[in-house]
């Protein structure tokens, strides 16, 4: 059955300085910045969570029942990521258009350093509620990705009411919910996953310890970067080796990616040690390569990697 990622397509339009910020922004001075810089070099990366976890996805089902289903809002500006996600043989039907919006889109300049000065505007991400779980037949799994606030909510609760197994994942989205609303959520759902930082976020804000979070749900899964990840479940502690990945480039999105194995293993039923193990081989194959949808294996070369790092053969 198809597995329903609702959450954010963006882009992400990424830039470098080169030079350093620190040579140019004084100070003593901050209280009346105006500085401009310069960036020769740009490039519009595809992006958001929905689209980046449904492209990792699809690289694992190939043609299966559990195909990623992508479920957002998008400005009038999306012809291309439309036309990118039809050539990838991703649906589109639940990706709605807003009029006179743009679709949601970060600015990055990234200086000599490494330093990165960010916008984000949201757009038409802001009207994610305007999608309904209900419109997409025949789910077996779902996931609540970054999004719209009101959208977030409304989409957690809709899988609940159709007693659709769903992975909340709240990632750069923690801030907009108090305590009392991440609970909420936490109780409707099946999964929960999210960084290292995150779920210390969570348990600040929550007043709950994470046993007790993963007490509510099938699996709370802990990425940790470099570290690897955990998932405790079952009331196991679950420790997930991070894969050596063949080369650093780029972060950004393996989350996303991690989550994409995460998602095929539950659709599958995979034990929890082969579910993490997969994820984790995803977040290596995205940080080798930049921007978040890149990277382009096939599913047989993705089992490849999986035996050769853990002597065993997934499919």
């Amino acid at each position: 059955m198809p597995v329903l990622i609702c959450g954010s397509v963006a882009y992400d339009n990424i830039m470098v300085f080169e030079g350093r910020f620190r040579d140019h922004i004084l100070p003593d001075q901050v209280h009346i910045l105006n500085v401009a810089f310069l960036v020769p070099e740009m490039r519009r990366e595809y992006g958001g969570c929905a689209g980046n976890i449904a492209y990792n996805l699809k690289m694992l089902t190939a043609g299966s029942v559990d195909e990623p289903l992508v479920m957002a809002a998008v400005g009038e500006d999306a012809d291309p990521y439309f036309e990118r996600m039809r050539n990838l043989g991703l649906e589109t039907r639940h990706v709605a258009v807003v009029p006179e919006t743009f679709t949601a889109q970060a600015f990055i300049t990234t200086d000599l350093d490494d330093n990165q000065i960010t916008a984000f505007h949201p757009g038409a991400m802001n009207s994610s509620h305007v999608n309904h779980v209900h419109d997409a037949a025949d789910i077996g799994l779902g996931i609540v990705a970054p999004d719209g606030r009101e959208g977030m909510l409304m989409h957690a609760r809709e899988f609940a009411e159709g007693g659709i197994p769903f992975l909340f994942d709240p990632g750069q989205g923690l801030p907009m919910f108090s305590g009392d609303e991440l609970l909420d959520v936490i109780d409707r759902a099946s999964f929960v996953a999210v960084n290292d930082y995150e779920a210390k976020l969570v348990q600040e804000k929550t007043g709950a310890t994470i046993e007790a979070l993963a007490a509510k749900v099938k699996a709370f899964i802990v990425t940790r970067g470099a570290e690897g990840s955990l998932i405790f479940a079952g009331g196991q502690r679950i420790e997930i080796p991070c894969v050596k990945a063949e080369r650093v480039l780029d972060p950004t999105g393996c989350g996303d990616a991690y989550r994409a194995g995460l998602l095929y293993g539950i659709a599958n039923g995979l034990p929890w040690e082969e579910t993490g193990r997969l994820a984790s081989v995803m977040g290596s194959v995205k940080i080798a390569m930049r921007g978040a949808q890149n990277h382009r294996l096939t599913r047989a070369e993705i089992g490849a990697l999986y035996a050769d790092q853990f002597g065993f053969g997934l499919w």
